[in-house]
């Protein structure tokens, strides 16, 4: 008797543990955008398909760009320019947030600046730009770059700092020189910092490379949504903006996983590896 109720005891245990534990994310995800799909599928068939459009159109759309080869030509003419002004972006911004926060003169002279270009719309740069620059391909980069650059060195110089004075105490107490207490202190401290600029970098350099081609309106997906546009073609315009979301949210994911490789205890401290 006693065992039996031990197991029963157990079994219910098991049984609340089971109800106490979160559904996975993806399952949540999968089930939102599922939901998100069905509702719009059935209330898009009733609009009419100048001011709207549906999963299902956009699917054949986005057949027929695939099929042509427009869909691959626009995604390159996108993503050439977009991979090397994230990339410049990354590569200047972070060592000038570094250099900003560092050195007192240096956020002095510069501070202002960075602080300024990050709250002008630089929307309004693009037009001069394009006089400097011309319509193709530089200009695509300086914009990106432009519209990236600002939260990468901002986010790396709050991170700056925000590391403990007394961290970098100990290391010169221990009479360490400035690499090594920039390389073992500071960026390590500074990592989650510099992960988080470059997370919201993403979106801008996104919106930067579609506002470059509506400008230019010669080549990538900018200039397919444009085209679409001034055709009155929804379904087709559609298929360039999912796939522009869906970009994001893949760099997005990309960003967070080199995050817990190169920051594995930043995950630890705020929980996401349970996840």
């Amino acid at each position: 008797m006693v065992d039996i109720a031990n197991r029963q005891e157990k079994a219910t245990a098991k049984a609340e543990v089971a109800e106490r534990r979160p559904l996975p994310r993806w399952m949540i995800t999968v089930a939102s955008v599922t939901i998100l799909l069905i509702v719009w599928e059935i209330f898009g068939r009733r609009i009419n398909p100048v001011f709207g459009s549906y999963p299902s159109a956009i699917a054949e759309a986005f057949w027929e760009l695939v099929v042509t080869g427009q869909l691959w030509s626009a995604l390159y003419d996108s993503l050439r320019p977009f991979v090397i002004g994230y990339a410049l972006a990354i590569l200047i911004g972070v060592p000038l947030g570094l250099f900003i926060g560092g050195f007192r003169a240096a956020e002095a002279a510069l501070g202002l600046y960075i602080t300024a270009g990050y709250a002008m719309p630089l929307v309004a740069l693009v037009p001069l730009l394009i006089l400097w620059l011309g319509l193709g391909f530089a200009v695509k980069v300086a914009v990106i770059f432009l519209m990236a650059l600002f939260p990468i060195c901002i986010n790396t110089w709050l991170g700056v700092t925000a590391v403990p004075k007394t961290l970098i105490e100990v290391g010169k107490s221990f009479v360490a020189p400035d690499t090594v207490i920039l390389r073992r202190i500071i960026l390590p401290a500074t990592l989650p910092y510099i992960m988080a600029g470059i997370r919201l970098a993403v979106g801008r350099a996104v919106v930067g490379m579609v506002i470059a081609e509506f400008f230019t309106t010669i080549s990538g997906l900018g200039a397919v949504i444009i085209n679409s546009a001034n055709n009155f073609d929804t379904a087709t315009m559609f298929v360039p903006i999912i796939i522009l979301m869906v970009m994001a949210i893949g760099l997005n994911w990309l960003i967070g996983f080199v995050e817990r490789w190169v920051a594995p205890w930043q995950a630890e401290i705020s929980g996401r590896d349970r996840e």
